[in-house]
């Protein structure tokens, strides 16, 4: 029997034998599509490519097999990690360093603590300027606002009270400032109920000066309040001064200082002239910094002077553009005074001043 040649040797295919070898070749490759894309999909459909890519191999060196049954096996190269659940929301940043690594390199985070120094005193003498001085210093610690915790927050307990407190380590001090401590009657039984051992700063004014800058920022908030004459006398004409009148009665510096004396001795506390603090804050701070027996960072190269506000300002640090300097309610201009009011104040204050400077031991030069 003859065969026709068609375009090459051999017996034509049967129509149905081509069909079947068509089928299995299209079947082969259907089962190799299934398998790759099982191998490069999860059971919900989502593709690994966007997480960590897998294969399977089998134990040989071999392509890959159809029904592998080998385990599964991750590309050459780093791992790259698996896909995970959603994550929950981005906590808060860490509290920032408040010092050096210990030797496991885990950062030393500290603890809040009870203050070991306080500043107690006065309203509109300058505490708050040396509450910022001292903030410079890497070994104090203190507390940005006032928390009136001795005059009236007492009822909370020292739970709360230390719950405000910055973490400090080991070798730092913990510091706060309240300037109404140092005219309340109670403040300093509680203060020593906390630690008998507890330093305390006050810094002084002269107490006619420190009136009138007092009067000064009350005017600011209510404009409508009698003048300073009226407030700071009974009978003007006759001398009596109305020592009821809260910015009269904070310079009274002797009385209120025989409380405090009542618990701590006078070695426990530091008193900061608030005229020298103007004219040399480096001088002064010195003084605080032996005080709390922390070394003499802070000095001379850390102030200027702004003849805009009328005192020291801290230099710019290197954490920050701008110079550190206190806010628009410190340095404002005093109302002006009649001077007859001003020489009555002094001739009221005069006595209580010289004991003051006989208790403390400094003459504070405010005649």
């Amino acid at each position: 029997m003859a065969y026709r040649v068609l375009g090459r040797a051999g017996p034509p295919q049967p129509r149905r034998a081509r069909r079947l070898l068509f089928a299995f070749t299209l079947s082969l490759s259907c089962t190799y599509l299934c398998y790759s894309l099982l191998c490069c999909c999860d059971d919900l459909g989502q593709s690994r490519l966007l997480g960590a890519p897998r294969c399977l191999r089998g134990p040989g060196a071999g392509g890959p097999k159809l029904l592998p049954k080998s385990r599964p096996c991750d590309p050459a190269g780093p791992a790259p990690s698996e896909p995970s659940a959603p994550s929950a929301p981005a906590a808060a940043a860490p509290a920032p360093r408040l010092g050096t690594s210990n030797h496991s390199g885990s950062p030393k985070l500290g603890t809040k603590r009870l203050p070991q120094a306080l500043i107690v005193g006065v309203k509109k003498g300058g505490t708050r300027a040396v509450l910022e001085f001292i903030r410079v210093h890497p070994d104090v610690r203190a507390l940005g606002t006032e928390p009136h915790f001795f005059d009236r927050n007492y009822g909370r307990g020292l739970d709360w009270y230390r719950s405000l407190m910055p973490r400090t380590l080991d070798s730092q001090i913990t510091l706060e400032k309240t300037p109404s401590y140092f005219v309340t009657q109670e403040a300093p039984r509680r203060i020593f109920n906390m630690s008998r051992d507890t330093k305390l700063i006050v810094v002084v004014r002269n107490p006619v000066t420190r009136a009138i800058s007092d009067y000064t920022q009350t005017l600011s908030k209510k404009p409508d309040i009698p003048t300073f004459e009226g407030l700071s006398f009974r009978n003007r004409t006759l001398g009596e001064v109305d020592m009821s009148w809260n910015a009269i009665r904070i310079g009274l510096y002797a009385l209120h200082l025989e409380s405090w004396l009542r618990y701590f001795p006078l070695a426990q506390i530091h008193f900061v002239s608030g005229e020298r603090l103007i004219t040399d804050p480096a001088g002064e701070m010195a003084r605080v910094q032996d005080f709390l027996g922390v070394k003499r960072f802070i000095t001379d190269k850390h102030f200027y002077f702004n003849k805009t506000k009328g005192f020291p300002c801290l230099k710019k640090p290197e954490s920050s553009l701008l110079p550190r300097c206190l806010g628009k309610s410190k340095g404002r201009t005093h109302v002006q005074i009649d001077p007859d009011v001003i020489d009555q104040l002094r001739e009221f204050y005069r006595p209580y001043n010289i004991k003051f400077y006989e208790t403390v031991g400094q003459d504070f030069r405010w005649e």
